[in-house]
Order: C-alpha cells, then sequence, then structure tokens
C-alpha cells in the first residue's frame, strides 16, 4: 500500500466511526466530537486525495473539511 491508500483508509475509517455513532443514536450530529471526527477524516481523505492528484476529490473534502472546522467554532445562539 502508498502512504496515500493508508491516509485515505485511515480517514475513512474516521468518517465512518462518525457516522455510525451517529446513525445509532450514540454521538449528535451537533457535537464536537463529530464535528472534529468529520474534520479529521475529510481532511485525510482531501490531503490523500491531493497526494494522488484527484483534485476534484480535494475540493469535495476540502469544503467538507472546512465546514466541519467552522462548526466546531460556532457560538451557539439563544432561542
Amino acid at each position: 500500500m502508498k502512504t496515500s491508500d493508508i491516509i485515505a483508509s485511515v480517514g475513512v475509517i474516521i468518517l465512518l466511526i462518525g457516522f455510525m455513532l451517529n446513525l445509532f443514536k450514540k454521538l449528535p450530529a451537533d457535537s464536537k466530537i463529530y464535528a472534529s471526527l468529520n474534520f479529521v477524516g475529510a481532511a485525510m481523505c482531501g490531503y490523500s486525495s491531493y497526494l494522488i492528484s484527484f483534485y476534484p476529490f480535494v475540493i469535495l473534502e476540502g469544503i467538507w473539511a472546512f465546514v466541519a472546522l467552522v462548526s466546531l467554532f460556532k457560538v451557539p445562539r439563544g432561542t
């Protein structure tokens, strides 16, 4: 396996763990842990895509990571 394959595999596993925990109601979608899993997983997948020059996926994962990062720092608003 190439380095890019290992990075992508770990990133996908992280994304799937977050998705599965959310799906089974173990981790709410608005939690910091969920956003962190999405950020780290998407960043790793995006970086591995960059390493193999697959730019459409770099854009997809870059946006995914950016949105997850923004959600980590969003300030909760009163109702």
